[in-house]
């Protein structure tokens, strides 16, 4: 592990101040600011990650869970992920997302991990972790050795010649399904990034994961009111059951008009190289019957442009079969 210095901040504004003053006072170096760490010291034990300066914000109050006026949800970005799945208003208006926490990761994990944290999980590709292995999103240039390599567990959606890893999060698949807003303050003030956007393709700069800027901090995440009926589901298939990432997974949110699809929203963990959602697919389902034909359908659109490698070809199919049966589970919830 290299040398580094910690500080505790007392606020945002001053996390953001002190951010900007060591990364002049130091030329530049990286800066990171620490809440849970189930990430970020992992990823520094293995000298893929080399802060010089981490900043404390663990105390500051952005550890609350609010509802709104007009009815949204504001979830702290200290918000333990424990306490956000078992808190009675996500379990009740958004049990998408709390399922999709209880999937994740261990209870002592969620005990300390945090939603801001998990919005910025780095991938868990074998080779992004091994300084040793050719990796473009860890050292720009260098190549990237998954691509011919070992492939099982990256993504087949959204995939570039220079990356095919997988965004890890299960919380952040509910979120895009949910249509959450990421709040964040920086130097230059603040701003509101729906989570659709806050996401980037890897293209040719796979090392840009997020549109955060240096010394940017995440204060806050909203999720609209639940609409009335609303109706949600986060299935996970895995190699094992306990403490395991995604092969495939899909969170539904779903309404109903009678017998008819009223409006449904679904995203996918697992397959993309961020957590992988196509309104244009969703918007054909709208006034379709919710029988077995019309979710083939719209999980074969779905993954019309995936282009896996030989180790994940099969994520095709699990990922459709995936998709298809959680669409029809949801659709039976009462």
């Amino acid at each position: 592990m290299q040398t580094f210095q910690i500080r505790r901040a007392d606020s945002a504004d001053a996390a953001i101040r002190g951010a900007a003053a060591a990364k002049t006072a130091q030329q530049g170096a990286d800066i990171r600011f620490l809440a849970g760490g189930t990430t970020l010291l992992d990823l520094m034990k293995l000298n893929v990650e080399t802060p010089k300066q981490l900043i404390d914000i663990k105390r500051l109050p952005l550890d609350k869970i609010e509802t709104l006026p007009d009815g949204a949800l504001r979830i702290g970005a200290t918000v333990k992920n424990a306490d956000l799945a078992n808190d009675e208003r996500v379990q009740r208006d958004y049990p998408v997302l709390s399922q999709a926490l209880l999937s994740g990761a261990s209870a002592q994990l969620r005990n300390m991990a945090t939603t801001g944290g998990n919005l910025l999980q780095r991938t868990r590709c074998l080779y992004f972790r091994d300084t040793g292995m050719a990796c473009n999103k860890r050292d720009p240039g260098s190549g990237c050795a998954a691509i011919g390599g070992f492939s099982r567990n990256l993504a087949i959606l959204g995939v570039s010649d220079q990356c095919i890893a997988t965004n890890p999060s299960d919380m952040n698949v509910a979120l895009m399904a949910l249509d959450a807003t990421i709040h964040i303050k920086g130097a230059t003030g603040e701003r509101a990034v729906p989570i659709a956007d806050f996401f980037l393709l890897p293209g040719k700069t796979p090392d840009k994961e997020t549109v955060m800027q240096p010394g940017d901090l995440i204060t806050h995440v909203t999720l609209p009111a639940p609409a009335k009926g609303e109706r949600s589901l986060y299935l996970k298939l895995r190699d094992r059951a306990s403490y395991e990432f995604a092969l495939a997974s899909a969170a539904v949110v779903m309404t109903m008009d009678g017998d008819k699809i009223g409006k449904v929203a679904f995203a996918m963990g697992g397959i993309g190289v961020r957590p992988w959602r196509d309104k244009t697919v969703e918007a054909k389902l709208t006034g379709q019957s919710p029988d077995r034909d019309a979710f083939r359908s719209a999980a074969e659109a779905f993954l019309k442009d995936a282009r896996p490698q030989e180790g994940n070809a099969f994520k095709v199919e699990l990922a459709r079969r995936c998709l298809v049966h959680t669409l029809e589970t949801a659709a039976k919830l009462a």
